[in-house]
């Protein structure tokens, strides 16, 4: 199952390119230059929530999302010698952010640097080391001082990790932060294949790339509000356990390449989940299901209980070793969700409604 060039293409970009929670402009500048040919509208809000529109007037008005944001840190301290001391932003691993090649963001440019790390022969004398701390990190970026330093970075700069898109086996791939591009691409996709498509879709469907999800589900928050759609699915990434050192028994059993994961409760609402399950078995996708207890930890938690509540489901990708630099998912997998959505979309008729049946 290959993917077309053009998507393997901007999903490459979309994920090399810096979007740091909270400075996610130049991602999201990608993203609307990609879905603009798709869309009958674009525009973006006051934070940088992105949304691309498709049907414009149809009903119901569905919202597919996905956070454009990536984990990362900031500039917090500049010391006498020119070393470099931050702040994280999300779910940054200090002890694997260690010796890790690093970019920090100025409003100009991007200035290397590297997370310092002691040589391990002036470590052995360490009976148990500890994990670092985020406070115990520094980076290098080659000045002698915080002089020279200043004149390159500054205070509350944010600073991404270097690493990029690459090719492994059998479909799978390898970058940075695919938690969540491969929500906003697929989206995206899904916007495509509708406009592609043969089949007259009657709802409104808008395409969301939203911000700042890492740290507290706040952009969806904005858009959902202001948006008003009668319906969403969200896509993000979910925790694959098919790997070394997993609890199947306390993580559930999610495995790269057998599919996108469906979520099941809370703020997953069941008729939507219910017709997702129709519209998988229809187009022979295949799927896999989750449980969750209290929250999803994804922005479907925001999007269902804004104003009235909104039906919503999580549609998720398996992705291995989340919130590293070396996060592994499969193309395969990847490539069905964009089918799934564009299958959800067209299934609706004019006006539905999604309730609880009591």
């Amino acid at each position: 199952m290959n993917m077309r060039d053009e998507s393997l293409t901007f999903l490459r970009t979309l994920v090399n390119t810096p979007s740091p929670v909270g400075h996610e402009a130049r991602g999201q500048r990608v993203w609307l230059d990609y879905v603009k040919e798709f869309a009958d509208e674009t525009f973006s809000d006051a934070y940088g929530n992105c949304v691309a529109v498709l049907n414009k007037g149809g009903s119901p008005r569905l919202m597919l999302a996905g956070h454009a944001d990536e984990i990362a840190m900031s500039v917090s301290f500049i010391n006498e010698e020119g070393f470099i001391y931050v702040r994280k932003m999300g779910g940054v691993d200090a002890a694997i952010t260690k010796a890790q090649r690093v970019l920090i963001h100025n409003r100009k440019a991007a200035v290397k640097g590297v997370v310092g790390n002691v040589a391990p022969h002036l470590m052995r004398d360490e009976k148990d080391p500890k994990p670092p701390k985020i406070h115990d990190l520094f980076i290098d970026i080659g000045a002698g001082s915080r002089k020279e330093a200043e004149k390159v970075v500054q205070i509350g700069d944010p600073i991404t990790l270097a690493d990029e898109f690459d090719l492994l086996r059998n479909d799978m791939v390898v970058a940075r932060a695919f938690d969540n591009r491969i929500g906003t691409f697929a989206v995206a996709e899904a916007l495509r294949l509708l406009r592609e498509g043969k089949e007259k879709v009657q709802a409104e469907v808008c395409a969301v790339s939203n911000v700042q999800e890492e740290v507290g589900l706040l952009g969806a928050r904005q858009i959902a509000y202001s948006l008003k759609p009668d319906l969403a699915i969200v896509v993000d990434v979910t925790h694959a356990t098919d790997y070394p050192n997993m609890n199947k028994a306390q993580h559930g059993d999610v495995r790269v390449g057998k599919g996108p994961s469906l979520t099941h409760g809370g703020c997953n609402h069941p008729e939507v989940v219910a017709r997702l399950e129709a519209v998988a078995k229809a187009k022979d996708i295949p799927l896999q299901h989750e449980a969750m207890s209290s929250t999803s930890g994804t922005d479907t938690d925001a999007i269902f209980w804004t104003r009235g509540g909104i039906a919503s489901a999580l549609v998720s990708l398996p992705n291995r070793y989340m919130h590293s630099p070396v996060e592994v998912v499969s193309l395969k997998d990847l490539k069905l969700i964009p089918k799934l959505l564009a299958g959800f979309a067209a299934s609706l008729k004019k006006g539905e409604e999604f309730k609880v049946r009591i």
